[in-house]
């Protein structure tokens, strides 16, 4: 099956047409020819930019120099509302403090202990889709839904049903359409003594967002005193001690540090789930295959028999190739550099594109194709090393990179259990980026129960799906 891919636009158009698609969505402005490209400029009067396919460069930039190239102080602004002082956005010593003090809660030991809570919530999500047998349903927000109650229970210990919680993820819902990943005001190189102007709701969300978990950081916080607080994410990151330095975080750098948790662990985590959802409603016979995994899981429940969740995985890891949920992450130079023979000057935007290079053509076979066995060929797992980057690479790789390569598998097989996924071939949905890789108008998908008729049809898993 050939997974949907908003149409590029023609390799040549006029500055002003493209301007009028890069701020629409960056996905379709994207020439045809750089799914093929090694590298490529783009240059005007106040912006500089230079994107990198070449692996070779790839790995210069996050592995090999990555303190010559910090993340883009552009982009933080673009995202400074919500996100604050964040490890997503922060460089050098500051960020170096904040890993040292997040990574531990998600070494491999402490996920196995979030697993129940897991378990709980994708348990939840089964019962609130085979509520809804029979119908359509935009999988998306259902995908929102079980992400955030994962997120909650595993960090504060806590179901999406709390007050709270909540109304963290409702405002959240707003924030997520009106803010881009990237935009022409973030990557304008305005003086820094002008402010950024984000738009009105951006920042009335993202305010209420931070309120909110500004509430449960100082709940957290008194529980922690009082000696009542679980041994969950939170507990732990906030008594977490810099083996440098002492320190720990206070309670506003928590409350940004809980946004990019909430942020990328919902987020992110939700556009790869429902994509992963639509693919294999799309292809009846491997979703039997999941199914079939998840029954076995089903009948004995645990951290150590995620393991034998082996096709779902791929399937996984295939929807974040297809899907990257970041399709973007943006560098900027720190001096004059010189990449495949063309000079590169201080202050260029380095732009690393899973997009463009989990479907580069020169680098994957078949590589619009939704097909989660080649990750048992030598072949993709070869490739892999130096061209898929869900989570980044390098000391920048995602903290929460194993969090998501349980959460994402586990949800999958617990549905696939129990429900059947369809997909309307007549409305293939359309990727966009907004903070993630979503549907322009949704993905909508039909319930019913795996042990009632099913309403899916077989199909042909080698014939694309229609255009809208």
């Amino acid at each position: 099956m050939r997974a949907p891919k908003p149409p590029a636009r023609p390799d040549r158009v006029s500055l002003p047409h493209y301007l009028r698609l890069f701020r629409a969505d960056i996905l379709s402005a994207q020439p045809a020819r750089l799914y093929r490209a090694w590298m490529a400029e783009f240059r005007a009067p106040l912006l500089r930019s230079c994107l990198c396919n070449d692996p070779d460069l790839v790995d210069l930039v996050l592995n090999r120099r990555p303190q010559d190239f910090p993340k883009s102080a552009r982009l933080r602004e673009g995202l400074a509302p919500l996100l604050g002082r964040s490890v997503f956005v922060t460089n050098g010593a500051e960020w170096a403090r904040q890993r040292r003090l997040i990574d531990p809660a998600f070494e491999r030991g402490r996920l196995r202990e979030a697993f129940p809570a897991m378990l709980d919530a994708a348990r939840a999500a089964r019962g609130r889709l085979a509520a809804r047998a029979g119908e359509w349903v935009e999988i998306e927000q259902e995908a929102s839904h079980v992400a955030a109650d994962i997120i909650f229970r595993t960090l504060f210990s806590i179901p999406i049903e709390h007050h709270v919680a909540s109304r963290v993820f409702h405002e959240f819902r707003a924030y997520q359409r009106a803010q881009p990943l990237l935009n022409l005001a973030a990557l304008l190189p305005l003086p820094r003594f002008l402010p950024r102007l984000h738009p009105r709701r951006v920042r009335r969300a993202a305010r209420a967002i931070r309120s909110l978990i500004g509430e449960l950081v100082a709940e957290r916080a008194a529980a922690l005193a009082a000696g009542t607080a679980p041994p969950d994410l939170a507990s732990r990151i906030m008594t977490a001690t810099d083996p440098e330095t002492g320190h720990r975080f206070g309670p506003a750098e928590m409350v940004d540090q809980v946004a990019i948790f909430f942020l990328a662990g919902h987020e992110t985590s939700a556009s790869a789930l429902a994509w992963a959802l639509y693919l294999l409603a799309a292809t009846p016979e491997r979703q039997a295959r999941v199914a079939a995994e998840g029954r076995a899981f089903a009948a004995a429940p645990s951290f150590a028999n995620l393991a034998r969740l082996g096709f779902t995985r791929d399937v996984f890891r295939e929807a974040l190739r297809l899907y990257p949920p970041v399709p973007m992450m943006v560098r900027e130079t720190t001096r004059r550099e010189r990449f495949r023979g063309r000079d590169i000057g201080r202050g260029t935007q380095i732009v690393l594109s899973p997009w463009h290079l989990h479907r580069h053509e020169r680098l994957w076979d078949d590589p619009d194709d939704f097909r989660p066995e080649r990750w048992q060929e030598a072949a993709a797992r070869r490739t892999a090393r130096s061209a898929y980057l869900p989570f980044s690479s390098g000391p920048r790789v995602c903290p929460g990179a194993g969090f998501a390569m349980i959460e994402g598998p586990l949800v999958l097989a617990t549905l696939l259990a129990d429900l059947r996924f369809s997909a309307d071939s007549g409305a293939e949905p359309v990727p966009v980026a907004h903070l993630t890789v979503r549907a322009r108008d949704g993905i909508r998908l039909r319930i019913c129960h795996r042990d009632a008729t099913s309403p899916i049809q077989p199909a042909d898993e080698t014939k694309p799906l229609r255009n809208q």
